[in-house]
């Protein structure tokens, strides 16, 4: 069975849509691949304290779930 051929949104190149392609199935993987200089998305360097950063989170999912409606 052939791959389906897609068109990339950023380049308009037509590309064959494999399973593993990294990358979203509506760019072709050069487009798809991230630049060196773009930060990740989670990266271990945003949260120095992850304990901290945990705690906060809790505190917050707490606070939504057992706020009193008015």
């Amino acid at each position: 069975m052939p791959f389906p051929i897609k068109t990339c949104v950023v380049c308009g190149e037509e590309f064959e849509l494999k399973p593993d392609k990294p990358g979203f199935a509506n760019r072709c993987p050069a487009c798809s691949e991230p630049e060196a200089n773009e930060p990740a998305a989670s990266s271990p360097a945003q949260f120095p304290n992850n304990a901290e950063a945990n705690e906060g989170h809790r505190r917050a999912i707490r606070g939504m779930l057992y706020r009193k409606e008015s």
